[in-house]
């Protein structure tokens, strides 16, 4: 797990960011916000592409940056590395020998990585292998896709072994079918890598899909910053968030496989959510996006019903959305939202400390948002006693 600090104050003209960060990254954590909210700005000034007075910036205790001290280190002495929207390769030259350059900006002793007390090493043919790139070795940039390059330029990066990775929005170029091929390799980077990164996107289903931790980012200021279940279920964040649809994310594992059924367990703090089978391994990590207009509520448990998960829980809080519908939280051992009409609100006498049983289809978890374990998640998955993945 790495610490990273961050205060950068900069003005432009017509534009103004003051961002403070001090954040324990491990997987990816995700910088969202919408266009103009300063988040690739961000990302350079930190990496020292961008040098401005005022700033100061540290990772795991190492000094960055800070003007006031009068120390300042340049880009390629800060051991990262950084992934933009473009794959930026050498066009001259080959995969192998683009990957090969990564190579040679590593440091001289050869970082290790510790993953469940494992110290790991990885050399080029495991990370041409881990990025499928075997048979492009001998081709030029100009011979390869927009997927197959950005692959490359992820490759490159990781050969540096970096002590933090930076992606500014590496997958908003590609189509739906490339970013699905990438995804998964970029979810590997903080699993079998041991690189935490931090990654700009205003796609908030690769949010979903990959951040265990959340930076939200707006006019240029940070509006909130932690856990990503937390930041997401915070009412007075939806205004920002609201692409994800005033849901909730739970934090959960993979517990159980019932190919019989065709279902797959999830365990939470709380319970077990039911949904259909995936692909993944037991202990997997992920993300389970649950939609407020999923959600509905009893005040009994209900009897010979088709939907498969009902959650006792408790209000939390029942806030008024100005329509006809009213959003509760609930509390079933993580927060949930549910959004009612107000009428049901009123008829089922709902306010803070009553009990209640939340009912969501198996049907319902929004599968693209499911990610992978990272370290971070070891004593998530000690909590409850799920075995970690082989």
């Amino acid at each position: 797990m790495s610490q990273l600090t961050a205060k950068c104050a900069i003005a432009y003209p017509g534009f103004r960011l003051n961002a403070e960060l001090d954040l324990s990254i491990d997987g990816v954590t995700a910088v969202f916000g919408p266009s103009g909210s300063g988040k690739s700005t961000l990302l350079r000034l930190i990496a020292g592409l961008d040098r401005r007075a005022g700033n100061i910036v540290q990772m795991d205790g190492e000094t960055w940056q800070d003007d006031a001290a009068g120390i300042f280190v340049p880009p390629h002495h800060r051991q990262l590395g950084f992934v933009f929207q473009e794959a930026r390769l050498f066009p001259h030259l080959s995969v192998r020998a683009n990957i090969e350059y990564g190579a040679k900006r590593k440091p001289a002793l050869e970082r290790q990585f510790d993953f469940d007390q494992v110290d790991r090493r990885f050399d080029l043919d495991q990370v041409v292998d881990a990025f499928d790139l075997r048979t492009l070795l001998d081709r030029r940039p100009q011979r390869l896709s927009g997927g197959e390059r950005q692959r490359v330029a992820i490759a490159r990066a990781v050969m540096t072994h970096p002590r933090l990775l930076l992606m500014d929005e590496p997958l908003s170029s590609l189509d739906q079918d490339r970013k699905d091929e990438i995804l998964p390799l970029i979810e590997r980077l903080g699993h079998d890598f041991g690189i935490p990164v931090l990654y700009v996107s205003h796609a908030i289903d690769e949010v979903l899909r990959l951040a265990s931790q959340l930076v939200l980012l707006s006019g240029g200021e940070v509006l909130a910053a932690g856990p990503i279940e937390d930041v997401t279920n915070r009412l007075d964040l939806h205004p920002y968030t609201g692409r994800i649809d005033a849901g909730a994310v739970l934090r959960a594992t993979v517990s159980k496989h019932d190919a019989e059924r065709g279902l797959t367990e999830f365990a939470f703090t709380g319970g077990v959510f039911r949904g259909p089978t995936i692909d993944a391994p037991l202990g997997q990590v992920v993300n389970l996006r649950i939609r407020s207009r999923d959600v509905a509520l009893s005040l009994e448990r209900p009897e010979k019903t088709s939907i498969l998960n009902i959650l006792p829980g408790r209000v939390t809080q029942v806030e008024d959305s100005g329509g006809p519908h009213a959003h509760v939280l609930l509390d079933v051992g993580s927060p949930l939202w549910a959004r009612i009409m107000k009428v049901s609100a009123r008829e089922l006498g709902l306010e803070p400390g009553k009990p209640v049983f939340a009912m969501i289809k198996a049907v319902a978890v929004d599968r693209r948002s499911m990610g992978r374990t990272t370290a971070m998640d070891a004593s998530l998955l000690k909590d409850m006693r799920v075995p970690p993945p082989k």
